[in-house]
């Protein structure tokens, strides 16, 4: 199977060129974010033009001045599956394929966004994958963290500053809420399989300050232990050729036989 995942950055003039390079990967599931109600109708007429059997989208808020919403697509038909307590109900996707895979579509909140909504958004996918399943798993978008990742595996929230230090306006709460997803679902074996194939010491990133050297790895692909992952990499070439402001993922995933014992 192979999974491409890319926050598109509500491009529209863009659009035709961002279709081309996606349908041209021939991916198996292609996960979308920032999708507007502009471009929303067109990528679905594409995908479903491409061969897609299986569409599905967040709803979108229409109370919401500016809804981002998420769509994934599939070979297989879709069926969608309900995630409690979302606080931005266009933000997460989940879905089951007629193979029986679920995935999960987020983008979660910037840190600014008001009431907690970045927090309250990876508690909610948290309280919906923290279990034990017999079907396969995969939870990937743009989870708008970790600030920093170390060779040694310790990874740094966007509440902490740039020292590691947890800052007093964010606390305790808001770390275990943006770690509860990158590091907090491996003991229901759910790991992210860019580090599974490439480990902590190789530095990455998916998003680029403008003016600026650096950036943060924002975007990821997480599976559970039902897959191998033999390819992951990030294609920065769609982002330096100002397709979107984040390079998009794409994991070639093999499925694998886990003991019900």
């Amino acid at each position: 199977m192979v999974i491409l995942s890319w926050n598109l950055a509500g491009r529209v003039r863009r659009l035709p060129e961002q279709a081309e390079r996606v349908l041209g990967a021939r991916a198996d599931v292609v996960c979308l974010q920032e999708l507007t109600p502009n471009t929303l109708p067109r990528w679905r007429e594409a995908l479903l033009g491409a061969g897609y059997a299986g569409i599905e989208q967040a709803p979108l808020d229409p109370s919401r001045a500016r809804p981002l919403a998420v769509l994934t697509a599939c070979r297989e038909p879709l069926t969608g599956v309900p995630v409690a307590g979302v606080p931005w109900s266009e933000r997460v996707l989940a879905v089951r394929s007629s193979g029986g895979a679920e995935i999960v579509n987020l983008h979660s909140p910037i840190s600014p966004k008001p009431d907690l909504a970045k927090v309250r958004t990876h508690e909610a996918v948290h309280r919906h994958l923290a279990h034990t399943a017999a079907h396969p798993r995969i939870v990937c978008g743009d989870f708008n963290t970790p600030r920093k990742e170390h060779p040694s595996g310790e990874v740094w929230t966007f509440a902490r500053d740039q020292w590691g230090r947890l800052r007093a306006d964010r606390g305790e709460r808001w770390d275990e809420a943006e770690l509860a997803i990158l590091r907090g679902l491996e003991p229901y074996g759910i790991r992210d399989a860019f580090r599974l194939r490439h480990g902590y010491e190789r530095r990455e990133l998916s998003w680029e300050w403008p003016r600026w050297k650096g950036g943060y790895r924002l975007d990821h692909i997480l599976v559970s232990s039902h897959f191998g992952v033999e390819e992951i990499e990030y294609l920065h070439a769609w982002r330096t050729d100002g397709l979107s402001d984040h390079s998009p993922v794409v994991a070639q995933l093999e499925s694998i036989a886990v003991s019900k014992h």
